[in-house]
This record gives structure tokens, C-alpha cells and sequence, in this order.
């Protein structure tokens, strides 16, 4: 079932089309992706279907009834309750219907209702249907689908019952999306969810997103997240959309397809049309051959030209040439603990960094990604340890927050200023490659656009010629075009990188090993990210037997928390208190669906017209079973991850 329609749409701006004749469809469970270029027109084709604005040609039609949740770019929720009852305000009627059901169950209890029998009945029957129709709405389970969802951005109870006045603007944009997959509507259109998002929450968007029940459509630069969450792509490009089945990456693949039959069967008219009119040209003022000329003339005026295939539109070209070589000791870094104010973050930091090889560092936010780099460089003082640069290391910094440009300067002088002695025909030809053209040199840089800064600081970077670059989430700000270009030049780098980003399709491209940071230290793992999930999932999977072997053989004897290993113990028991107590909440938001799935199908089977159908009641008992079946597991699974929940408290 189609829930809604994008027809021959189209949007200007005076005689300027950003896009026309656009169609798109979104179907019952579907899950869209809408890519392109920044300002290519995603964002404001999704406030079109989201009811913002309306189209100036076309229409948008949607299913009677139809619940629409639309998250803008960076959106924060603005609200000045706490964390916990602003998420609760979602499920005001689930909450209305619990306080009537306690109000009906005092009637019950009431002498006067109970002495008579047909007002008992009559409350009874009212109750008997709120508490069902209670239960089919998962009013058992809304508090741990709340608490789960929270857990899976990172807000525990300590967050709880502080007010959002009080949160970070990302926070913010976190919370106004979690409210939104609460209040599950038919249709979430998501505009760039994955800002702001480490690697482990955007994992547990990802689950999420995969099983929710209703359809998305969804706007992101993140190729890996589109990889895991989207079936089907719409490509913005050249002022319309084109739509191809599979992820992002069955896309890439059918786009290049495409654009070669298209250019085949290009080429084969242009041949075609060039014979014709070779033969005519030579022909049409010979008497013996004008007939044959004049038919060809008829042949080529009746042609159904094909136009000339649109390829992608120009992109950034660019290359990293280090002026010299470093030795192959490039940087380590020795037990190392890196902070402010004395406030330790992560310790102890090991690297030991050769040359040529790309480094990622990955970690949840807070850890001290961008402080070790900023370590690194002198920039920050480390608590404790030594940075030891390597024989003829060269070293560029690309900043994510963009403080090394000159807010004031043109794009121009931002370059110029920096290499006075390079010619300015030089210099305006540089930005160009990075698609600064014309009058775009003369903007000023507080003017400019995300993209178009991390543009221009990799310009600057480009123009250093290091051989050991330290970049900082390189990619935001960035569209995909000039993502891949990025990777493109990263990897024909003939130096070292040390990188910190959250781009999971980014690092597989470009890292040659992955740095995991946490409060305890570092993990190396020698490969891409794919590679990292996979070992580390290895991992924690033969820690988790081994300590349950051990914990059945030797049952865990709580010591003193006075040493610095007692501290560290306390610290990774707490962690994984946290851990159990999210597991926990979604068995309990597990066992919630379950209960509904269950009461569902029993419904189903008491009504009359299935009374005397033996096959469908047989297809139901087999759903009842197996749902009861998988009921009693998750059951069985909660109480032991409870009791060993209360083992903590013990």
C-alpha cells in the first residue's frame, strides 16, 4: 500500500528551478533514502511532504489518516520539563486510561457498586474493555519502551530528572529525535539524524530503525548508515530524482551502470547520425544519388535525438603531496592520560605510529578524541606521558570546529595570506579544484556555508604539503560527492594519517587500523572498521564465557574499594551494571510486544466468524504457540538477567 505520493512536483526561486517533475513514492514499511548534493533540494522537498511548505507546481497526496513525525536538520527539542516527563507526555492517553482503570477498580470496590449487581456488571464490563484495550497499547511496557529508548542514546537515570533547559544543544537534538520514535508515527522523515551521533548510538539507531514498524524516509551523508537502514534510494540530481531499488551501495552500482548504457546508446546515434550525414553531405548535389540523400535528410529530421548523458555534476578534485618524506618512526605516544583541569578522560593512551600507515581513532563522545589530538599537537597539556614526534615528521591539522580560518578574511585572502608569494592567478586556480570559482573568492568566510569552510580548510591543508596529517571528523559539513573525493586523495596519500571520525564507511575506506578510546585506554585492531566491529564482537564474546566460567567456579567476593585497581574493578562493574539494566529494559519492552502480539491473536480467535473455520483457527493456534513459545524465553531470559541485576545491589 502506497502511503504517499510525490507527483511532478517542482520548486523555484524567480527563474531559478531547484527542482521540477519530481515523483516519489513511499510505500507501507518502505524505507527511503533521498541522497544528493548539498543544496541540491533534499531538505526542502522534505518540509513539502512534511506539510512546511507547499510545492509551487505538482501535488502531494497522502493516505487518509496518515501520521507523519519529521525531524529537521539539528532540531532540539525545546522544552522545560525534565528528560523523563517530556518523553512521558508522549503517552498522555495510555496514562489518562491507567488513571481511569485504577478509578473503575475503586468502584469495583466500592460497597454501594458491589451490593448492586447490575451496576457491578456494567463497571465491570467498562473495565474488562479499558484493561484490554490497555494492554493492546502497550500500557504495561510504555515506561521500559522509554527507558530503552533513552539507554540507546546514551541518557541513563541520572539524566532522568534534569531539566532540558539544562542539556547541550546535541543533546537536545537526541532527545527531540527519541521522542519522536517514541510517538512512533506511520511515516518518520528524518533530515540528517545521524549528526552529533557516536558509532555506538548510531548502531542502536540502526537496530532500531530496521525494526520499527512503520516507514521512513530519510535524508544522510552516511553511506554506512544508509547501507543498514534503507532498501530503496532516490538521487537528486540535475533539478529532478531518479529512483533505484537496494541500498546505498546497490545504488552507487546501478547509477554507474546506468550512466554507461546511457552513454553507449549515445555514442551508438552519434555514429549513426554521423553517417547520415556524411552520406548526405556527399551526396545530396549528385543527381544519381539526391533521392537517396534527400531520404536520408527525411531520416535524420524524423530521429528521436538522444540528449547527452548528464554525469555528476563537477566535484572537488584535489591531492595531499608531502614535500619530503618522514622517517618510519612517525609518533608515539607513551601511557599517556589525557584531560582537563586534572579531570582525567582516557588513560593509559599507547600509539605507535609507522609511516604510511592511516590511523582511526573511534570512542564514544566525551572520551577524549579530539583533546588526544589536540595533545598531540601542544595544543592541550597532557596530564601524564610524553608525544614523541619521529626523524622529519610534518604535521597538518585539520580542525572539525573550524577555528584555524579567519572569520573576517575573503576565501581568497584566507589562502594568500598564508603563501604571499605565490601568484594570485596561482592561487585563485587552487580554490577552483575545490570549486571556489568566480565570485565565490571574494565571500567572506563568516558567510560562508559548513561545507563550503571544511572546503576551504582543506584547501589550506592541501596548499602545506605535510607528510603526517591529524584530522579531526574530517567528513561533516561534507555531501557524499566530496566525501568520496576526500577518501580518493587520503588514499593515494604518500604520507601518514592519524584520524578521528565517526563515519564508519569513511574509516573502512581509509584506515589501515582502528584505535578504540575509553576512560581505560587503547585498543588497537589491525584493520578497517568492519574488521574492529567484528574482532571486538570476538571479544566480548569470549570475555562474557570466560567470566561466567569463572564466576561459576570462583563466585565474585566484593574487596575494599581503597587501591587503584579496586577503583578500576568498581568502574568496570558499574559499567556493566548500566549495561544489564538496558538489557533488561528492552526485554521488558520485549516481553510488552509480546503480551500485545499474544492478546492480539486470542482476540482474533474468539470472534464468531472464525468460530467454524478449522484451517485459520489452526494458522492461529501455530501463531499463539510460537509467540507463547518465544514469551516464556524472553520471560526466562529477564528474571535471570534480573536476578543478576540485584547481585549488583547485593
Amino acid at each position: 500500500m502506497i502511503l504517499l505520493q510525490v507527483q511532478q512536483v517542482a520548486r523555484r526561486f524567480g527563474a531559478t528551478v531547484l527542482f521540477e517533475n519530481v515523483n516519489l513514492d513511499v510505500a507501507e514499511h518502505g524505507r527511503v533514502a533521498l541522497v544528493g548534493r548539498n543544496g541540491a533540494g533534499k531538505s526542502t522537498l522534505l518540509k513539502m511532504i512534511a506539510g512546511e511548505t507547499t510545492p509551487d507546481a505538482g501535488q502531494i497526496t497522502k493516505k487518509r489518516g496518515l501520521t507523519i513525525g519529521y525531524q529537521a536538520q539539528n532540531a532540539g527539542l525545546a522544552s522545560t520539563k525534565t528528560v523523563w516527563n517530556e518523553m512521558l507526555s508522549v503517552f498522555a492517553k495510555l496514562r489518562a486510561m491507567e488513571d481511569r482503570i485504577h478509578e473503575l477498580e475503586a468502584e469495583m470496590s466500592d460497597p454501594a457498586v458491589s451490593a448492586d449487581p447490575e451496576k457491578f456488571q456494567q463497571v465491570s464490563r467498562t473495565y474488562d474493555q479499558l484493561q484490554q484495550d490497555f494492554s493492546d497499547q502497550n500500557g504495561y511496557g510504555y515506561q521500559a519502551e522509554i527507558r530503552g529508548v533513552l539507554h540507546g542514546f546514551e541518557f541513563d537515570e541520572d539524566y532522568y530528572d534534569k531539566p532540558i533547559t539544562e542539556l547541550s544543544g546535541g543533546q537536545r537534538t537526541q532527545l527531540a529525535l527519541a521522542k519522536l520514535l517514541l510517538e512512533s508515527p506511520d511515516l518518520l522523515i528524518l533530515d540528517e539524524p545521524t549528526n552529533h551521533l557516536d558509532v555506538e548510538t548510531l548502531t542502536w539507531l540502526e537496530g532500531y530503525l530496521q525494526g520499527y514498524a512503520g516507514a521512513i524516509l530519510i535524508v544522510s551523508h552516511d553511506r554506512y548508515f544508509l547501507d543498514h537502514v534503507a532498501t530503496e534510494v532516490y538521487d537528486m540530481a540535475h533539478h529532478g530524482l531518479t529512483h533505484y531499488q537496494g541500498n546505498y551501495s546497490h545504488f552507487i552500482d546501478e547509477k554507474a551502470e546506468r550512466l554507461r548504457q546511457e552513454w553507449k546508446e549515445y555514442d551508438k546515434q552519434q555514429t549513426e547520425i554521423s553517417k547520415l550525414e556524411d552520406f548526405v553531405n556527399k551526396n545530396i548535389v549528385r543527381a544519381s544519388t539526391t533521392k537517396r540523400a534527400q531520404a536520408r535528410r527525411k531520416q535524420l529530421e524524423k530521429m528521436d535525438r538522444i540528449e547527452k548523458p548528464e554525469g555528476d555534476e563537477k566535484v572537488a578534485r584535489f591531492r595531499f603531496t608531502p614535500h619530503r618524506q618522514s622517517g618510519n618512526v612517525v609518533l608515539d605516544v607513551v601511557n599517556t592520560a589525557v584531560g582537563y583541569d586534572d579531570q582525567v578522560l582516557c588513560e593509559p593512551i599507547n600509539l605507535d605510529i609507522k609511516k604510511h600507515q592511516a590511523v582511526a581513532i573511534v570512542g564514544p563522545n566525551g572520551v577524549g578524541k579530539s583533546t588526544l589530538l589536540k595533545t598531540i599537537l601542544g595544543k592541550q597539556p597532557a596530564i601524564r606521558g610524553q608525544v614523541i614526534f619521529g626523524t622529519g615528521v610534518d604535521t597538518g591539522y585539520y580542525d572539525q570546529d573550524q577555528t584555524l580560518l579567519h572569520e573576517k578574511k575573503t576565501v581568497l585572502h584566507e589562502l594568500w595570506d598564508d603563501h604571499p608569494t605565490t601568484p594570485e592567478g596561482d592561487i585563485r586556480s587552487i580554490l577552483g579544484s575545490f570549486l571556489f570559482t568566480g565570485s565565490d573568492v571574494d565571500k567572506v568566510v563568516h558567510s560562508l556555508s559548513g561545507g563550503e569552510k571544511a572546503r576551504l580548510l582543506l584547501t589550506k591543508l592541501a596548499m602545506r604539503h605535510d607528510n603526517f596529517l591529524m584530522l579531526d571528523e574530517p567528513t561533516n559539513h561534507l555531501d557524499i560527492d566530496s566525501r568520496e573525493v576526500l577518501e580518493t586523495a587520503l588514499n593515494e596519500f604518500d604520507g601518514t594519517i592519524l584520524f578521528v571520525s565517526h563515519d564508519r564507511y569513511f574509516i573502512n575506506q581509509v584506515a589501515t587500523q582502528v584505535v578504540e578510546l575509553s576512560p581505560n585506554g587503547t585498543t588497537r585492531y589491525l584493520g578497517n572498521y568492519d574488521y574492529y566491529v567484528d574482532k571486538k564482537a570476538e571479544q566480548d564474546a569470549y570475555a562474557a564465557k570466560e567470566a561466567a566460567e569463572a564466576e561459576a567456579a570462583h563466585p565474585t567476593v566484593v574487596a575494599p574499594k581503597q587501591t587503584q585497581v579496586d577503583y578500576q574493578q568498581q568502574k568496570e562493574r558499574s559499567k556493566a551494571k548500566r549495561k544489564l539494566t538496558r538489557q533488561v529494559a528492552a526485554l521488558e519492552q520485549q516481553m510488552g510486544d509480546l503480551e500485545a502480539q499474544k492478546a492480539e491473536i486470542e482476540k482474533t480467535m474468539s470472534l464468531p466468524e472464525n468460530f467454524n473455520d478449522a484451517g485459520k483457527l489452526g494458522d492461529l493456534q501455530e501463531q499463539l504457540t510460537s509467540v507463547t513459545d518465544q514469551l516464556n524465553q524472553t520471560e526466562d531470559a529477564w528474571t535471570n538477567q534480573s536476578l543478576a541485576l540485584e547481585d549488583f545491589d547485593d
